[in-house]
């Protein structure tokens, strides 16, 4: 019940305001990644630039791997990937990998990893770019990803920018935004 003329409910003293927070994570659509895999495995075995070059995209194990006669043909292989990863909007640095290796009989072979989660060092790298900033957040490194707190959701939003500016080449995702 309302009286007229009363004053309303003010918090009372010492309640602290209710935080909102995100977390940032990096994490791969893994079905993105299979589907984009499937494509562009029978792009390679259908176009002619590739015949008789033996070469095949398949995973193995967590992994990708790309093998083919020669490394012209590994690379071009490893660009017909990325195509289809794009057009999936899957983000090209979930992709880790080197050169191509001699893989015995006049084959090449190409091991690509996927990241998930956000190694200690660059997370780090992370924390210490905010707390940088000064801007009114806590950060914490919560295993492989980390929760950014605040009362302002400004400061919140500010730090998604700072984030992705500093983003160690790494998908940055956030989610979890209560």
């Amino acid at each position: 019940m309302v009286v007229l003329g009363s004053p309303e409910p003010q918090p009372a003293e010492g309640r602290a305001v209710a935080e909102s927070s995100f977390d940032v994570v990096v994490e791969t659509d893994r079905q993105e990644v299979d589907n984009a895999l499937n494509q562009a495995s029978k792009e390679v075995a259908q176009r002619f630039d590739f015949k008789n070059a033996a070469a095949t995209i398949e995973w193995s194990g967590e992994d990708i791997l790309i093998t083919a006669n020669s490394d012209d043909r590994v690379l071009a292989a490893l660009d017909v990937l990325k195509e289809k990863l794009v057009r999936r909007k899957v983000s090209l640095k979930t992709l880790e990998h080197d050169q191509p290796k001699p893989a015995g009989g006049n084959n090449y072979r190409l091991e690509i990893t996927l990241v998930n989660g956000i190694p200690s060092d660059k997370a780090k790298a992370l924390v210490k770019a905010l707390k940088g900033s000064k801007l009114k957040v806590q950060v914490a490194i919560q295993g492989e990803q980390l929760r950014v707190t605040g009362k302002n959701k400004d400061d919140l939003q500010q730090a998604q920018a700072i984030l992705r500016e500093q983003d160690q080449d790494l998908p940055l995702k956030f989610t979890n935004y209560r």
